[in-house]
């Protein structure tokens, strides 16, 4: 079975380090991770934000006042999946670092993260939810070479 069609644009905010994180994401990388994470074609942005940034929206838009790893903007799931994932690239580096992890496979644990967000899987809905959820995630990795990020570090 084919995968679906991916409509991306990958934009990248100006700041200090956004050149170890535009290394860390080759467009082709990041069109085939969100490609595995989609049941369906889809339209999406993906933005890599400084902390600043990362702050203001997940305070505006989750009334919650701190930078967090990624945010997803879903706006439709039929006949398109369209939707915008934030990303904040301080805090992405500094749980890279902290798990153990290759900064690029915590890029790709969180694009599909955001991903699946974006098509209506929640964590936050309860333990069963949340324990699907991590399992469809950790399935896709493994399908694209990472181990499971719940379980173990992945140096990938």
């Amino acid at each position: 079975m084919p995968l679906p069609a991916l409509s991306l644009s990958l934009q990248f905010a100006r700041f200090g380090e956004a050149a170890v994180h535009r290394a860390a994401l080759p467009r082709a990388r990041v069109v085939r991770w969100i490609r595995h994470a989609l049941d369906a074609d889809a339209e999406i942005t993906v933005r890599i934000v400084d902390a600043e940034e990362g702050r203001a929206l997940n305070r505006d838009y989750r009334r919650k006042d701190y930078a967090t790893n990624v945010l997803t903007f879903d706006y439709a799931q039929e006949p398109v999946v369209l939707a915008d994932l934030v990303l904040c690239a301080p805090v992405v580096a500094r749980e890279a670092a902290e798990q153990g992890k290759a900064l690029q496979a915590h890029y790709a644990h969180l694009l599909v993260h955001g991903t699946l967000h974006a098509q209506g899987w929640d964590h936050e809905t309860g333990p069963e939810d949340a324990e699907a959820m991590e399992a469809r995630e950790t399935a896709i990795l493994a399908g694209l070479g990472y181990g499971d990020p719940y379980r173990q570090t992945d140096p990938a």
